[in-house]
Parts: C-alpha cells; sequence; structure tokens
C-alpha cells in the first residue's frame, strides 16, 4: 500500500481511507504493508498515538523532501524539479525500499493513493519491475488537485493520469461523478470493468464512548461547528460571513444566541481579517487543530454541524461528511445541488441544504435552521442508510478487487 499521506502527517483528513483499509482487509485475507515517506517531508505532523495504526500493519518509511520546503530559494524553486509533484524525490528511494519489500514478504498486489501523483509513479516502477498487479486509488480528481501555478506539474500531472489509467489494473474513485467523467475523458480507460466506486466512509471503531447527542440548548448559545479545511475557491466561507452578518442586523442575532467554531480551517489570517470586517468577533471563532479523536468528541457535543462544498468540487465528497453522517447532528450544507455530496445528502437526509455562494438564500436558510435546532426540530439522518459508509463494507470492496487482479 504506497501512501504518501500516512500518520505521523497531519495534512487533512486522507490518510483515514488508507488506515481503514489496512485496519480491515486481513478479515478479507488480505495482509497490508505500507509504504509511506519520512516524516521530514511532511509540512506538518502531529504526535503518533499507541493504537492508530492498525496491529499487524507493517509501516515502511522511505527518504523524501518537499521541494517548497527543502529546495526553494525565498520560497521558489524550478518547476521541473517538482514533476509530477513537490515530493518527486520519494521515488528513488521508495522504488528501491518497494523492491525489496516485494522480495522478502512475496507481495501480490500493489496499491496506491493520489493525490500525490508520486505515489502512483512509485506504483507504476514496482508494478512493472515485479509484473504484479496494481490498483491505484484516486481520493480526489486530478483536475481539481493540480494548483496551476506551476505549469509543469500540471503537464506532468495530466501525463501521468494518462498513464495510471492505461497501465493500472482496476482504477478505483471515491464518488460515481469522478468514475464517469473519467469514462468519459478517456474511453478505453473502462473498458473490461477496470474502473470502480469504493466510497469514503467511517470508522465505527472511532465512535465508541462519544457523547451523546445533547437537548435542545436553553440558556446558551447554540454551537454551529465546521470541522476542517476551508478554500478560498470551493469552499469560501465569506459568503456565510455575509449572512450572519445581515442575521446580526435584520433579526437581532448576537453571540448569546449563535457561537460558530471554525476548526482548523487554515488561512485564518484572510479568514480573521473578514470576520472582523463584518463585525462577527463574537459570533465566529477560528479554532486550532485538533486530534481526530478530539475533533470526534467536539462534533457530537455541537448543536448543530457546517458543511461547506461549492460547485468547483462537485465530483467530491468531503471525508468529513461521513463522519457528520455517523455523528447524527443537523447539517447545515453550503453545497452545490448538482454535486454528489448534496445527492449524498438527500439519501440521508439530516440536512438544510443551500447554495454556497448565495448569501442571500443563506441568510434566509440559516435563520429558520437554527430555530428549528434551537426547538429540537432539526433535520435528522436515516442510521439505516448511513450504516452502508463504513470502512469495514470499504475494505471488503477492495479486497474483492484484490482477489480479482491477483487471479
Amino acid at each position: 500500500m504506497i501512501a504518501f499521506h500516512f500518520p505521523p502527517a497531519a495534512m487533512g483528513s486522507g490518510h483515514l481511507r488508507t488506515l481503514g483499509f489496512a485496519k480491515y482487509l486481513p478479515a478479507s485475507g488480505w495482509n497490508p504493508i505500507v509504504l509511506s515517506a519520512r516524516a521530514l517531508a511532511y509540512p506538518h505532523t502531529a504526535p503518533l498515538n499507541a493504537g492508530v495504526i492498525p496491529q499487524g500493519c507493517l509501516v515502511h518509511r522511505a527518504w523524501a523532501l518537499d521541494a517548497g520546503r527543502h529546495l526553494a530559494i525565498a520560497g521558489k524553486y524550478p518547476g521541473f524539479i517538482a514533476q509530477p509533484d513537490r515530493w518527486a524525490s520519494w521515488w528513488p528511494a521508495a522504488v528501491w525500499k518497494g523492491l525489496r519489500l516485494i522480495r522478502r514478504h512475496r507481495v501480490r498486489a500493489i496499491w496506491s493513493t493520489y493525490p500525490i501523483m508520486s505515489a502512483h509513479r512509485i506504483a507504476s516502477t514496482l508494478s512493472r519491475r515485479a509484473n504484479l498487479p496494481w490498483i491505484a486509488d484516486f481520493r480526489d480528481p486530478v483536475s481539481s488537485s493540480v494548483s496551476a501555478e506551476n505549469p509543469f506539474a500540471v503537464a506532468s500531472q495530466r501525463r501521468w493520469e494518462q498513464r495510471v489509467l492505461r497501465e493500472a489494473n482496476r482504477v478505483v474513485f471515491t464518488t460515481p461523478s469522478a468514475m464517469r467523467t473519467c469514462a468519459e475523458n478517456y474511453p478505453a480507460a473502462s473498458a473490461g470493468g477496470r474502473l470502480a466506486v469504493i466510497e469514503n466512509g467511517y470508522d465505527e471503531a472511532a465512535f465508541v464512548d462519544l457523547p451523546k447527542a445533547s437537548s435542545p440548548p436553553n440558556g446558551r448559545p447554540l454551537v454551529l461547528l465546521h470541522s476542517g479545511l476551508l478554500y478560498p475557491d470551493g469552499r469560501n466561507p465569506v459568503p456565510f460571513f455575509m449572512a450572519l452578518a445581515r442575521l446580526k442586523i435584520s433579526r437581532g442575532i448576537s453571540e448569546d444566541d449563535l457561537r460558530v467554531v471554525l476548526r482548523a480551517s487554515g488561512a485564518e489570517a484572510a479568514y480573521a481579517h473578514e470576520i472582523s470586517r463584518l463585525g462577527l468577533d463574537g459570533l465566529v471563532t477560528l479554532a486550532p487543530p485538533i486530534s481526530n479523536r478530539d475533533a470526534l468528541v467536539e462534533q457530537a457535543r455541537a448543536d448543530a454541524l457546517l458543511l461547506f462544498q461549492g460547485s468547483r468540487f462537485d465530483r467530491q465528497i468531503p471525508a468529513k461528511l461521513y463522519e457528520y453522517l455517523r455523528i447524527g447532528r443537523p447539517i447545515f450544507a453550503l453545497v452545490s445541488e448538482r454535486g454528489d455530496t448534496a445527492a449524498v445528502l438527500r439519501n440521508t437526509g439530516g440536512a438544510e441544504m443551500v447554495p454556497l455562494e448565495d448569501a442571500e438564500a443563506i441568510e434566509r436558510a440559516l435563520f429558520g435552521f437554527v430555530c428549528a435546532v434551537r426547538e429540537g426540530r432539526g433535520p435528522k439522518v436515516s442510521p439505516d442508510v448511513v450504516a452502508r459508509f463504513s470502512r469495514r463494507g470499504g475494505a471488503a470492496l477492495l479486497a474483492d478487487l484484490l482477489d480479482q487482479v491477483a487471479a
């Protein structure tokens, strides 16, 4: 299992997919060996708590540098040294270590995961040199993951996307739209049933002993929480801030009525400026990152949960959505109605949906949502539908693909 994002990396929640597969694949007869990068390559790390890495999972790390931090001068570096991405230096050491692991453990199949394209490059090399089947996993579509600031990287990522789709025995996506778009852009890739969807999900074990849902707030502010990264393009909270500012004026909403917490949102300085400009300092709190376990506890204690997913990410579903659904608190979702995220929310229930960019629509919907939650009438998810998103079920689907390619 070739995965750049793996603990102690603290770069979002992408590593949880790999951890879930590694934890539950042995139940289907597949024993995972994870090949990742050394911590030096990660821009952010977190303490590696006991029990995070599944018992019995072998983890090996290869030397790697981040061109953006280790090879840059005055914040700039030549684009050609970051092809297909900033961690291209990972490839030589990972291939050398990977070949040794294949011989030592008699490996039968290779799995790699994007959005670090170097992982697929490593898998491609190992698959060819060791004559092993390969499953390529795309957690995100390439088109929404590549920054246009580096034209060398953009061109390289496109070339590698085509190569992966040509060489891999199976190509897995996390949403139906991402798979459909790939099939439309590369018709030959869909021949022979090579494309598949394994959605993200939640690990039931992570929800043991979480606080129970509280009753509607009485005499305290209602807490509305967002947990995770926000982006200026695609997950921009500014229209939401504008709606809050209007509610403050038109409805007299104050910090005594409502408290919005944005946990580990990134770009805090830019958001703090907008919050101050709109007079929302008492209403909106920018909170620092915490462990995944603590984040789940905070979600369980919140009165309602916020989700931002604009039209740019129509073919993606944020991993936090599955945690939100399992938590079962009412969700206020700022989403594109045509996207896969909205489709999941329509199927599961439990959410009030409104367009991300429409401040007026957000203002109207948010006031009604807050009143409903305070009165105990907030939208509720369907537990039976949510149960199909378990990590155990996803690992069983991956095991079936591994059985197919290994045969």
